[in-house]
């Protein structure tokens, strides 16, 4: 004996439901694409300016490695602070951890052109620059991935492979423009 059964109703037809779904992706995604801006700009400085103003131009050629060096130093603080980040958005909840990974992203960007040169205070302008660097670095892999979590929470079921790319999407357009 078969029975019709009226159908469950499924989470994306919630109003609530579809404004938070649609808050979360356009969070996620606008913050990975300001993040990375800020990341990719500093390679862009990296080139033009920062050996210039941060390390000593005795030998121009090693200015300009040791700028690009401190560009790698981000790449290599990346994961560790999505693996940190990670544990503490488990334990505070994604959207205070990406709050805080766009602060301490923007905070760094922001202090990297306050920084004093090396000619006002010599080795210690380097020194500052790779902090600032490291810290630029664990924001933006904190947030990538909590950006992607966050997505996957919000997602329904059969599409979170597709709404946990979109903070992809965000990086991308940002470093087309």
């Amino acid at each position: 004996m078969t029975t019709a059964s009226t159908p469950t109703p499924q989470p994306q037809d919630d109003p609530e439901y579809a404004a938070n779904l649609r808050r979360a992706t356009l969070a996620s995604s606008i913050g990975s694409a300001l993040e990375y801006f800020d990341f990719a700009l500093y390679g862009l400085s990296t080139a033009l300016i920062f050996n210039v103003l941060f390390f000593s131009q005795d030998n121009p050629a090693l200015a300009t490695v040791a700028a690009f060096a401190t560009y790698g130093v981000g790449f290599l603080a990346r994961p560790f602070g999505g693996l940190f980040f990670g544990v503490l958005g488990d334990k505070l909840g994604r959207k205070w951890v990406l709050v805080i990974t766009i602060l301490l992203m923007g905070g760094a960007s922001t202090a990297i052109g306050l920084l004093p040169t090396y000619e006002a205070v010599g080795i210690l302008a380097p020194i500052l620059l790779v902090i600032m660097r490291l810290l630029q670095g664990f924001g933006a892999g904190a947030e990538q991935a909590g950006a992607t979590v966050l997505m996957a929470e919000y997602a329904p079921v059969k599409r979170r492979g597709f709404f946990s790319a979109l903070p992809f999407i965000g990086i991308h357009l940002s470093s087309t423009y």
